[in-house]
């Protein structure tokens, strides 16, 4: 079993700042990728910023030049930082990891995580 913890949701101001981070911990083979998704009230979840291994991180045109989306490997953990904030912004941020695990028997198989989301909240 694989845990996702998030931190770093809050209130702040139009153009303000925020890092989110979540750490993933538990039977890690290893990691494919990691990703930020967001969901605000009545709309459908949607990819914010991804960040596969070995490949290029890649950004929803919305955030683009706003947001950075960095890993630390050592760590298992994956930040968002959020500049220049929009009140359009606000949503529910969940972290997502896709990867691969270790069961009882120590067999490999794949893996799909989410954290359990944290509150973004940009105030005009």
């Amino acid at each position: 079993q694989v845990q996702l913890v998030e931190s770093g949701g809050g209130l702040v101001q139009a153009g303000g700042s925020l890092r989110l981070s979540c750490a993933a911990s538990g039977r890690i083979y290893s990691i494919n990728s990691m990703a930020w998704y967001r969901q605000a009230p009545g709309k459908q979840r949607e990819l914010v910023a991804a960040a596969p291994s070995g490949g290029s991180t890649n950004y929803a045109d919305s955030v683009k030049g706003r947001f950075t989306i960095a890993r630390d490997n050592g760590k298992n953990t994956v930040y968002l930082q959020m500049n220049s904030l929009k009140p359009e912004d606000t949503a529910v941020y969940f972290c997502n990891a896709r990867l691969f695990e270790t069961g009882a028997s120590w067999e490999v198989r794949p893996g799909d995580y989410w954290g359990q989301g944290t509150q973004v909240t940009v105030s005009s």
